[in-house]
């Protein structure tokens, strides 16, 4: 199914949001239409005119906004005076709470792709009375295994691009916990701007190499503007390193709390970054959810194809 036609947004603003943050929302389509919200990958991707095409701008209110820290929310992870310190799961979930009620949104449809994913789902059992539907793409829910495998165990497919991604943190931490020194790299005041930049340069160029393999892959050119590098890096250290605060397996605990909400969750099955047992599980956990799985990876054809015909239909 086609995604829909593109929409230009109609309001726009940025929202206190409280510890000195504020985000950056945008709202398009039909103002009277269903509310939909849409979250960005990463952590640090920020929101992208085309996920806006997952609806259609018709019938559809569709919400979005850039997460804490990046994209045009303030202040960016770019600066690296820019501290971590409320920058969590978390605030996020309270983040989109806030905004909600912002909007005067009663109920939404809630909307996420690869990171987004755990995101939408930590929101939705969370706040279960708020949220009409779940489309999920790219299912992650940031397990320590999870995390453990996109940058220890995915090094075995590229072993030459993962040891260079190892052997940039000094050797006496190249045996333990990468992303914990990564994060600790990226996100302390000690280290250098030079080094942190550095950083920011090997973990960009090690979550291009694990997409690689990709039909019609090609580098990705977002990695070449240092703003962006950086707040992505120290974002997804800083997130993952943590396991983004989650317990170890508190979303599939917790996944009863989204019984009757409808969703679909559309997977790649040679997915690298995340293995096709993600979205399985899940969708063993919440049976009122739909699994799609495709035999592409991270972004491949036919992945959207699921999510727009629920969109459609519940539209």
């Amino acid at each position: 199914m086609d995604a829909f036609p593109p929409s230009e947004p109609y309001d726009a603003g940025l929202l206190d949001v409280g510890d000195g943050h504020h985000i950056y929302y945008c709202v398009a389509g039909n103002p009277d239409g269903k509310p939909a919200v849409v979250l960005h990958g990463g952590p640090g991707q920020g929101s992208r005119p085309g996920h806006r095409q997952w609806f259609d701008p018709a019938r559809y209110r569709i919400v979005q906004f850039d997460q804490r820290g990046c994209g045009r929310s303030t202040p960016p992870a770019s600066d690296l005076r820019t501290t971590m310190h409320a920058n969590t799961t978390h605030h996020l979930v309270d983040d989109m709470e806030k905004l909600r009620t912002h909007l005067g949104i009663e109920r939404w449809l809630v909307a996420g792709g690869s990171w987004g994913v755990t995101l939408a789902l930590a929101y939705a059992e969370r706040h279960p009375e708020r949220v009409t539907e779940l489309a999920l793409i790219a299912v992650t829910m940031t397990r320590p295994q999870d995390v453990h495998w996109l940058y220890h165990e995915a090094g075995r497919f590229f072993p030459e691009q993962w040891q260079r991604f190892r052997d940039f943190v000094p050797a006496a931490e190249r045996d333990g916990d990468l992303v914990a020194a990564y994060d600790r790299i990226l996100n302390a005041d000690a280290v250098s701007d030079d080094v942190r930049e550095a950083a920011a340069a090997s973990w960009c160029a090690w979550e291009d190499a694990v997409v690689s393999l990709e039909e019609g892959w090609v580098p990705n050119p977002r990695w070449a503007e240092r703003d962006h590098r950086v707040e992505f890096a120290r974002l997804c250290a800083h997130y993952f390193s943590h396991a983004a605060w989650l317990g170890p397996t508190e979303l599939l605990d917790n996944a009863h709390r989204l019984h009757g909400i409808p969703g679909v969750l559309a997977h790649g099955s040679f997915d690298i970054s995340g293995p096709p047992d993600v979205p399985w599980l899940l969708a063993q956990a919440w049976p009122d959810a739909e699994l799609h799985l495709f035999r592409v990876g991270h972004s491949g054809r036919g992945l959207l194809d699921p999510i727009v015909a629920a969109t459609d239909r519940w539209a």
